[in-house]
């Protein structure tokens, strides 16, 4: 379909909680999620939501083969994940760098529970419910966050551990600097 400008932090729309999605299996949900897809796929991200592209509707889809922004990351499977609802596991979390297609150029330390459930739909309405940890965990709350208007940066702890790539990791270059 296309690639569509990704918002960036500030934008409105991004601190929207978007609506549910109430018709499954639609020609326009079906090009929502392929517009999500060849966006992401461009800029090379692990996940995006469809408040990224300004659509303000709980549908989120990620995963992670071999990704040049996450060249250390386990594979997450690719997974298109509307109306979900996240559980964790337990009270433990775990610190780890994230960046965001729209906060473009930066990275924080920010938290996140290391193992939860998930639950929502794929596009034809069946039911998604699986287990999650580590990265896949991490990205799965990163992208659902977007559907309730958070930014990463708003859950960083130490705002000294939040900044730009070339500064926090100089020699290395990210995909999105």
């Amino acid at each position: 379909m296309a690639i569509k400008p990704v918002l960036r932090m500030g934008d409105p729309v991004l601190y929207q909680v978007a609506e549910k999605v109430t018709e499954f299996d639609t020609p326009e949900l079906h090009a929502l999620i392929q517009d999500m897809y060849d966006t992401m796929s461009a800029m090379n991200g692990a996940g995006i939501a469809a408040p990224q592209i300004g659509v303000s509707l709980q549908v989120v889809m990620f995963g992670v083969g071999k990704n040049p922004r996450y060249p250390d990351a386990e594979e997450v499977p690719f997974t298109v994940l509307i109306n979900p609802e996240l559980t964790p596991l337990d009270d433990e979390q775990e610190d780890g760098w994230e960046g965001c297609l729209s906060v473009p150029g930066m990275r924080g330390l920010v938290p996140r529970y290391q193992s939860l459930n998930y639950r929502g739909f794929d596009p034809q309405g069946n039911v998604i419910d699986r287990t999650a940890s580590g990265f896949h965990a991490r990205v799965v709350q990163h992208e659902c966050d977007h559907l309730f208007g958070v930014l990463y940066p708003m859950r960083i702890r130490d705002m000294s551990k939040f900044g730009f790539n070339d500064v926090l990791f100089p020699g290395i270059t990210f995909p999105d600097d």
